[in-house]
């Protein structure tokens, strides 16, 4: 099989939650128990820290692996999903595996997969784990894919784990409350291992304080920090909070990580880790920045840094897919931007004409595009000098015009 053809098989096997949302969502860790078992129990071979959260948990992932990897350990990193390259899910060292080794994986244990139904999700997972256990990592950062009760990634036993913070994403699979969700995330809460909480919040603190009883686990709200990242933002200094927290806990358990590795780790996210799609400028005049952020803490937290710039007139280009919080998010939206609706080209994506239609009732006005690419394009042409162009309302928009 070419790289091609595997992941053509990958993604048709069943159906990718990204891509088609809630019919590709499983409600237990069966599979992935499973098809560990078939390859050895490669999660019981390398140690690891276990993230879970609404927003933040990508960008604390990445600035742990950097601190790590400038401590000298070889760092294993999973997350998701990949913005271009299916091989940004799993990184060594900052680097993303090698074609042939996602090839011969599936090769091997295509028939095995297949017999058990296997979700595209389920073998991402089985692949890291197994990849983190031949490359002998010292430590992997796991990313959650959803939730974390019933996450695949949900079967390693963390040094630590730690949970960013709770809001309303996917409540439809998670519940419909933040105590429901905060419940899900809670989930990666382990017998004994400490747990980092990011947030300190009033409607859910209950939830991981019975929790982390229940299971004798330590629990630890995050402190400030005084570190600095090039990680642009001004959310990352919550994240900064959350992983130095995590840092100082696992520096208790034996880990050797100094104030420097710390410092550089947060500077050189970008360096070492090759992280994309957090308020990343892609063009100076004008002056274009994307978010992948996507559900109502996310926009919020895009929306009040918009407010700390100056331009003279702000362009957003906005897609959404289906299962979102399409009225409550778009009311957050300035109503003076001038906007340029699109979808992006995936199957779980919000039809752009019924984004158009909500956007009317909140008050925003705007233009219908058929692609991103257009959207992005007629923006560009239309903006002067000093304007700001803003992509995002998706992780798919974000990954259409990187």
């Amino acid at each position: 099989m070419s790289y091609k053809e595997t992941l053509d098989w990958l993604f048709s096997q069943l159906p990718m939650y990204q891509r088609s949302g809630a019919l590709a969502y499983k409600s237990d860790i069966g599979n992935i128990v499973e098809a560990c078992n078939h390859l050895n129990n490669p999660h019981l071979k390398f140690k690891s820290v276990h993230i879970a959260g609404t927003n933040g948990k990508g960008s604390t992932a990445h600035m742990l692996a950097s601190t790590f990897q400038e401590a000298g350990y070889k760092t294993g990193l999973y997350t998701s999903p990949h913005l271009k390259d299916f091989r940004e899910r799993i990184k060594i060292n900052g680097l993303m595996i090698k074609k042939e080794q996602v090839i011969h994986f599936i090769e091997e244990n295509k028939s095995f997969f297949s017999s058990i139904d296997m979700s595209f999700f389920e073998m991402t997972v089985a692949l890291a784990f197994h990849q983190f256990a031949e490359e002998k990592v010292d430590i992997a950062i796991i990313e959650t894919g959803l939730g974390g009760r019933l996450d695949s990634t949900n079967i390693i036993k963390p040094e630590l784990s730690v949970i960013t913070n709770i809001s309303w994403d996917h409540k439809n699979l998670l519940g419909d409350t933040l105590e429901k969700i905060a419940f899900e995330k809670a989930g990666i809460i382990k017998d004994n291992v400490d747990v980092v909480i990011g947030r300190k919040q009033s409607e859910v603190k209950y939830v991981f304080s019975q929790v982390a009883k229940e299971k004798k686990a330590t629990m630890h709200y995050a402190k400030s920090y005084d570190y600095e990242t090039k990680l642009a933002g001004n959310y990352q200094k919550e994240n900064i909070n959350t992983a130095c927290t995590s840092i100082d806990i696992l520096k208790e358990k034996g880990w050797k990580i100094s104030d420097l590795d710390i410092k550089k780790g947060l500077l050189n996210v970008y360096k070492n880790t090759d992280f994309r799609g957090r308020w990343e400028k892609l063009c100076s005049s004008p002056i274009v920045v994307c978010d992948t952020g996507h559900n109502i803490e996310g926009i919020k937290e895009i929306v009040n840094q918009l407010n700390e710039i100056e331009y003279q007139q702000l362009h957003i280009i906005f897609g959404m897919v289906e299962d979102k919080d399409v009225g409550n998010i778009l009311s957050l939206l300035p109503k003076s931007a001038k906007y340029y609706f699109c979808s992006p080209n995936i199957a779980r994506a919000l039809p752009v004409r019924t984004l158009y239609k909500e956007a009317q009732k909140q008050g925003i006005k705007g233009r219908v595009f058929s692609s991103v690419i257009e959207a992005l394009e007629n923006a560009k042409s239309t903006a002067g000098e000093h304007d700001f162009i803003f992509v995002g309302g998706s992780t798919f928009v974000v990954s259409e015009i990187l």
